[in-house]
C-alpha cells in the first residue's frame, strides 16, 4: 500500500506552507491525494506540482476527472486512458490529430500526453495482474491499494448487501473489458451460456448458467455503474460478440436500462486495432452509454439519432490506412518497425526481450506455428496461447523465410514478450517478467504472454479516451434538458 504524509510532512519536504499543499490538494492538483475526516493525506511518493500561472483555478480543477476500472487485467485500457507514454512516432498521424501535445524523443519514439482522466479504482481477480499493474502505474504515483483483488460479483454483494462502501464517489467514467472468452472465436463461444464462474473456475453441477456465470460478467459492471452513476462508461469486448445471435443487441439494451433507463447507449462499433496505428491484427467491439441528466440538450439529441453527427461521434476518426482509404491517411505500422531497436534475445538487457517461448515446431496444422511477417501488421496476441506464440523466425527447414538472419546465425524462435508488448503497444517501460520483493509478487514470462494477449492495446485505448476528453465539454458543459 502507497504510504501517506500529512499535509504538514508534504510543506516541509516541498519548501512550501502547508496552507499551499491544501490549496494545491483542493485543485485537485496532487495527484493521489485523499481527504479523510477533513484531514488531507498525500502519497509520499507524489511530486510536487509544478507552477500554473496561466490556468485559472476553475482550468485547474477540471483537470482530473476519475474513472473507475473494472476487469482491469494488466491495465491496458488504463494505460490508454491515462495517456503518459511512450508510443512509435510512425503510429501517430499529426494530419488527423495536429493538437495532441505529442513529445519527440528520437527518431523513432514520441510520448503521448497525460490525460484528464485520472484511475481512482481498478479490479481483477488474477494476482498476476495485479501484480503487473501496480509494478507500473506505482511509478506513476497511483497508489498500490487502488488495485482492489477480488471478484466484481463479491464486490458488488459487500456493496449492496452489507453495506461496505466498496467504490469510490464521484467517479466520472466506468471501464470494463468484461471477459471475452465465451464471445472469442477462438473459444468455444459458449456465450451467456458460460461453464465458467465469476471467478474463473469451471462450473461442476449440472445447473442452468446463472447471471455469476462469467458470459453474463457484464450484468455486474451494469451494476457498478448502477451504484457509481458515472457520467459516462465505456466497455469493450471481442468482435466475436457481434456474431453470435442477438448478444450485441440483448447487452445493448441491458445496459440502457441502469437505473430505471437513465443511460443513453449509443450503437455498438467494432475497431480494427491497425486503423489506429496498432501493428496488430486486432478487432474490438466498443459500447459507449452516457447518463442522460448529465448530457446537455443538443448531446442527448445528437447521440439519440440513428446516424450521431460527426462533431459529437464518440468514435475516434481512423489514422492510418489499414480498412479504409483516405487522403490524410498514414501507411499502416509494421512489425519492422515496431521491433526498432530490438537485439536478439542472449544479448537483451530487459528481461522481456529475454524471455519467449520454448516450446517446439509442431507443423502448420496446429495454431501459432506461422513465421510472422515483418512489412505486415502482427498476429492477434492471444491470452490463451499455451506455449503456442507465433515464430519470429523459423528454420529452412521448417520454412522460414528470413534467410539472411539465419546465415548470420540468428537461430529459429518464438516471439518474445517485448516483442508481443511492441505488438500491443505497451511502452518499454513496461515491465512484464520480474521477481517477487517485499511488496509485490513475481510475474513469469508464461503469465506475461496471457496478460498481454488479454489486454487492450494502450494506444487504441488512448484514441478513445483522447476523442471522449476531446468531447467531455460538449457533452456535459452545456444546458441540461429536464425531459429525461
Amino acid at each position: 500500500m502507497c504510504e501517506l504524509i500529512s499535509v504538514q510532512t508534504a510543506a516541509k519536504k516541498w519548501n512550501i506552507t502547508p496552507r499551499r499543499v491544501q490549496i494545491l490538494c483542493n485543485d485537485g492538483r496532487i495527484e493521489g491525494a485523499v481527504k479523510e475526516s477533513g484531514i488531507w493525506l498525500i502519497p509520499a511518493t507524489a511530486s510536487k506540482p509544478a507552477r500554473q500561472t496561466k490556468l485559472s483555478k476553475n482550468a485547474i480543477r477540471k483537470s482530473n476527472l476519475n474513472v473507475l476500472s473494472l476487469f482491469s487485467g494488466c491495465g491496458g485500457m488504463d494505460l490508454g486512458i491515462e495517456g503518459d507514454f511512450e508510443v512509435l512516432s510512425v503510429s501517430i498521424n499529426k494530419k488527423i490529430h495536429p493538437n495532441w501535445d505529442i513529445t519527440p524523443i528520437d527518431d523513432n519514439w514520441v510520448k503521448l500526453p497525460k490525460n484528464r482522466f485520472h484511475t481512482v479504482f481498478a479490479n481483477d481477480i488474477r494476482e498476476d495482474a495485479r501484480a503487473a499493474w501496480i509494478n507500473y502505474f506505482g511509478k506513476k504515483g497511483i497508489c498500490d491499494s487502488t488495485y482492489c483483488l477480488d471478484s466484481i460479483v463479491d464486490l458488488v454483494k459487500l456493496h449492496k448487501e452489507n453495506g461496505i462502501p466498496v467504490f469510490p464517489k464521484n467517479i466520472d467514467v466506468v471501464t470494463g473489458g468484461f471477459p471475452c472468452q465465451d464471445f472469442s472465436i477462438a473459444g468455444k463461444r459458449l456465450g451467456f451460456e458460460s461453464d465458467k464462474s465469476h471467478n474463473g473456475k469451471k462450473i461442476i453441477d449440472d445447473s442452468t448458467p446463472s447471471i455469476e456465470g462469467r458470459g453474463k460478467l457484464y450484468m455486474w459492471m451494469r451494476e457498478v455503474v448502477s451504484i457509481t452513476q458515472p457520467k459516462m462508461f465505456i466497455a469493450e469486448n471481442v468482435k466475436g460478440l457481434v456474431n453470435l445471435g442477438d448478444v450485441k443487441e440483448i447487452i445493448e439494451h441491458d445496459f440502457s436500462t441502469i437505473s430505471k433507463n437513465g443511460y443513453l447507449v449509443v450503437p455498438a462499433r467494432v475497431l480494427h486495432a491497425a486503423d489506429y496505428g496498432v501493428p496488430q491484427s486486432r478487432e474490438r467491439v466498443i459500447f459507449f452509454g452516457f447518463k442522460k441528466s448529465a448530457l446537455s440538450k443538443n448531446a442527448f439529441e445528437a447521440l439519440s439519432m440513428s446516424t450521431i453527427p460527426s462533431e459529437y461521434d464518440p468514435y475516434p476518426p481512423v489514422t492510418h490506412e489499414y480498412n479504409v482509404t483516405g487522403k490524410d491517411l498514414l501507411p499502416p505500422v509494421t512489425l519492422r518497425q515496431a521491433f526498432v531497436g530490438l537485439c536478439e534475445p542472449d544479448k537483451a538487457i530487459d528481461t522481456s526481450q529475454q524471455k519467449y517461448s520454448k516450446a517446439k515446431y509442431m507443423g502448420k496444422h496446429c495454431q501459432g506455428q506461422t513465421e510472422i511477417k515483418l512489412d505486415s501488421i502482427g498476429p492477434t496476441i492471444r491470452s490463451e496461447h499455451h506455449g503456442n506464440i507465433e515464430f519470429r523466425r523459423l528454420s529452412a527447414e521448417h520454412g522460414g523465410k528470413y534467410i539472411d538472419e539465419l546465415q548470420n546465425g540468428k537461430v529459429e524462435r518464438r516471439l518474445t514478450i517485448r516483442e508481443c508488448a511492441r505488438i500491443q503497444t505497451f511502452p518499454d517501460s513496461y515491465n512484464f517478467v520480474f521477481k517477487n520483493s517485499n511488496k509485490n509478487l513475481s510475474v513469469s514470462a508464461s503469465q506475461a504472454y496471457k496478460l498481454i494477449g488479454n489486454a487492450v492495446p494502450p494506444l487504441l485505448g488512448f484514441h478513445i479516451a483522447k476523442r471522449i476528453e476531446t468531447l467531455w465539454d460538449i457533452y456535459f458543459g452545456g444546458e441540461r434538458s429536464d425531459n429525461f
